[in-house]
């Protein structure tokens, strides 16, 4: 009886352990922690469009997979919303705007593969939208033939019948551009024809209905570019560095002394509060702190043909007309990588590459052999891959991550 007890006290040890290990089976998640990082990241995923054909290509480097999709026009531009699940795609030329979805699904520290990438619902009609910004779970346009905004939300990019909310702020149709801040309003551009062409002059403060919450306080003589982080909106003006806040307030930060003439007409978001990339072409690459008022040089070069912050905005990726590319630690300002990645491109190029980075990567379009250049940030070896005739404009969908569960 006693040897009849142990074995049957065994079998049940035995078996609860084998319930354990099922249950830990069940609940385990396949963390890939040795992944090669001189790979790249599983979920990452590079889109481009190509500017002759209405063919959009979908890599995925880290299974060195194409796939390809048809827009609805040639030649869009492409831009990844805040979840870096979806891609907003803008039809300029063709007033439409439609959206993407990478199928891939971020939870907390894993990604799921949620659904096959394809087209979304969502889309829109509009008279040339061309300023695009995703915040707050949302996906914007500025409409430059009729200054209005076109709103949509990522959570609709599925639903039936969705489109975009028009806000019209009863400006004037000017090439403009908008920031949102994380309390839901907007910094939205104004033209008042005080300067001659296109941009716009002021920035004022408006509601989801369009109703102005704060005039403008400060006119410039030309506004171009901008980005926001939630609590400050930045506008490139030929006037200075205008800083614009949600409660009205505005200030100016003046150009480097040596500017001369020249203004940043591209502001890039970085992953620091308060702190923006200016570029110009005219001068370089510069951190602009609106909370300290300073303005310093990260690279001061005149031959910059792509000015790029990377996926995490903690780096600044700079690629020269001469084809030599580098990238700066925006915390540090220091070079943290140097490379000959293309041959030499003419300043006078009709298309010229362009470019999208990872922490682990470079991936640059090389238009005249319809070619995308892998630069590998670890070792510096550079794998190409063909994608499209003309490829034309490139942005990175999903997450630099490498983790999944098994569900």
């Amino acid at each position: 009886m006693k040897n009849k007890f142990y074995k049957l006290l065994f079998l049940s040890v035995l078996s609860l352990f084998a319930v354990s290990c099922s249950n830990d089976d069940d609940n385990h998640d396949d963390h890939d922690h040795d992944h090669d990082t001189s790979e790249e990241h599983t979920f990452v995923r590079v889109l481009l469009s190509d500017e002759k054909t209405a063919e959009l290509t979908l890599f995925d480097p880290h299974e060195d997979k194409i796939s390809s999709f048809t827009a609805k026009f040639a030649k869009s531009s492409l831009y990844t919303t805040e979840s870096g699940r979806y891609a907003g795609i803008v039809h300029r030329d063709n007033n439409f705007v439609e959206t993407f979805d990478s199928g891939l699904e971020l939870h907390g520290d894993h990604i799921d593969v949620d659904d096959v990438p394809k087209f979304g619902i969502l889309a829109t009609s509009a008279l040339k939208p061309t300023h695009f910004k995703s915040k707050i779970g949302e996906i914007l346009t500025f409409n430059d033939g009729d200054g209005t905004l076109s709103v949509g939300k990522e959570a609709d990019v599925h639903k039936a019948g969705a489109t975009f909310k028009t806000i019209n702020a009863g400006l004037l149709a000017h090439h403009g551009a908008m920031a949102t801040f994380t309390n839901g309003t907007y910094a939205i551009t104004e033209k008042d024809n005080s300067v001659t062409g296109t941009l716009p002059e002021k920035v004022k403060i408006i509601d989801n209905t369009g109703k102005t919450l704060f005039d403008a306080k400060i006119q410039t003589k030309g506004i171009h570019g901008n980005a926001s982080d939630g609590v400050y909106a930045v506008f490139g003006s030929s006037s200075g560095i205008l800083v614009v806040e949600s409660n009205g307030n505005q200030k100016l930060i003046d150009h480097p002394s040596d500017f001369g003439t020249a203004w940043f007409g591209s502001i890039l978001e970085t992953a620091s509060a308060g702190k923006f990339i200016g570029f110009t072409a005219a001068k370089g690459a510069y951190l602009i702190d609106v909370v300290a008022n300073t303005v310093k040089p990260i690279i001061a070069n005149t031959t910059i043909m792509q000015c790029k912050v990377s996926y995490d905005h903690k780096k600044l990726a700079v690629l020269l007309h001469s084809g030599d590319f580098k990238l700066y630690d925006i915390s540090s300002l220091q070079v943290a990588k140097e490379v000959k990645a293309t041959s030499e491109t003419a300043t006078d190029a009709t298309l010229k590459p362009q470019m999208a980075v990872t922490d682990r990567f470079a991936y640059i379009t090389s238009p005249s052999t319809g070619e995308l250049l892998q630069v590998n940030l670890s070792t510096s070896a550079i794998k190409k891959t063909k994608v499209s005739s003309t490829p034309y404009m490139i942005t990175i969908l999903g997450y630099e991550n490498s983790e999944t569960h098994n569900h």
